[in-house]
């Protein structure tokens, strides 16, 4: 699965020289970028990063500041600090960073704190003895509905919520992706998208589109074409053929 990194950076060169730094890295999904402290913590909620890269000095709301309110969340995304002052790198310990850079951003410091995000973020392989989830239950709107994983489609993200489709229907929660994705680890789901995660089960074929990213085809009619993101397709790729 990519990284999904986000960047909290008021600075537009500084900004563009980090943005070209990770996008040297195979993994990385770069997300849409925020300007301040309070514009990152809204973006947030709406694109879920694994990983932010956050400027200790912004406007409006200090990164620090952002740093605590976001690692006061159940589920929060790591935290890389971004200073130009080296005496910032204790502080940023403090709040349980996973590292800091200091600007200019040195190549090969990026690819070391690269490399912590990546053992960070390596999740333990569900026991192969446990059974599947049966039942999952989901809020909708004012009421509560037990639905069957297996006979989920795919979900999408549209603004602040989650439209979770079934095979007869449709259901909207404020579950994020990844509590939902989380939830149905032990079935075969694929996160192709930033915003989509999709029953394997239901795949009838992949399009390619353009860029190395691809369209992928539902069984069924009426299904719409689910983007898969030129960063998920290698890896969905080997999934399919398990």
């Amino acid at each position: 699965m990519p990284i999904r990194v986000m960047i909290a950076e008021d600075e537009r060169l500084a900004r563009e020289e980090l943005s070209y730094l990770l996008l040297q890295e195979g993994d990385v999904e770069l997300l849409p970028y925020a300007t301040n402290g309070r514009e990152l913590l809204e973006m947030v909620d709406v694109h879920e990063p694994d990983v932010v890269f956050l400027d200790m000095k912004m406007p409006e709301l200090e990164g620090a500041q952002a740093a605590r309110m976001l690692a006061s969340r159940k589920q929060h995304p790591l935290i890389v600090f971004c200073t130009a002052y080296e005496e910032f790198a204790i502080d940023a310990f403090k709040l349980y960073a996973v590292d800091y850079l200091l600007k200019p951003t040195e190549p090969k410091r990026l690819v070391e704190t690269m490399q912590r995000i990546r053992e960070r973020l390596v999740k333990p392989k569900a026991d192969p003895v446990q059974p599947k989830r049966t039942k999952l239950l989901v809020e909708d709107n004012s009421r509560l509905v037990v639905i069957d994983p297996a006979t989920i489609v795919y979900a999408v993200r549209e603004e602040r919520y989650v439209q979770i489709v079934t095979q007869t229907a449709t259901y909207a929660t404020r579950m994020t992706l990844t509590q939902l994705a989380d939830k149905l680890f032990a079935y075969d789901f694929f996160r192709t998208h930033k915003s989509y995660l999709v029953n394997l089960h239901f795949v009838s074929e992949l399009e390619p589109w353009f860029n190395g990213a691809y369209n992928l085809i539902l069984k069924g009619e009426g299904r719409p074409r689910i983007p898969v993101s030129r960063t998920s397709a290698k890896d969905l790729l080997k999934r399919l053929e398990e």
